[in-house]
């Protein structure tokens, strides 16, 4: 079972900004009726309340927000960005935005947990970060399904 769809999956995006790229990630997932636009405007908002939490990782972001009733149903979408952005964190710039929904705590926490141990793998974060296609970024995600599969099971 794949981990991510390619209609989930955006290469060579363009963002000045970084609210512009968590838009873009989000954007994905409003087109797949799984989130309101109320939930991009929530993890924008996060970040200027809580700084660059979502910077996991130098070049990486895992766009999120707590669960809430803009959250439809659980889903992932990835995006990397043409030129990376800057959030104000140490691991700046970002060009690989990977945004979560979950639709209550206990998954969002599962979640989170997942991802973490799958990026572990620095063999797939090298490929998505060479990803310059959807078909590429589509073929490292699946290289560990395994692990995503959960968090997209949230």
């Amino acid at each position: 079972m794949e981990v991510l769809s390619n209609d989930h999956i955006l290469t060579e995006v363009k963002a000045e900004t970084w609210q512009q790229a968590v838009a873009a990630a989000g954007q994905i997932l409003v087109d797949q009726g799984s989130i309101t636009s109320e939930y991009i405007e929530n993890m924008i908002e996060a970040v200027r309340e809580l700084g660059p939490y979502m910077v996991l990782m130098p070049h990486f972001a895992l766009a999120h927000a707590a669960p809430c009733e803009a959250v439809l149903r659980n889903d992932m979408s990835l995006i990397i960005l043409d030129e990376p952005v800057d959030f104000g964190s140490p691991n700046d710039p970002v060009k690989v935005i990977l945004c979560l929904a979950c639709t209550d705590k206990e998954s969002h926490m599962n979640a989170l947990t997942k991802v973490a141990e799958a990026l572990m793998d620095d063999s797939v974060f090298d490929a998505l970060m060479g990803a310059s296609t959807a078909e590429e970024a589509y073929e490292a995600l699946n290289s560990f399904q395994e692990s995503l599969q959960t968090v997209q099971d949230c």
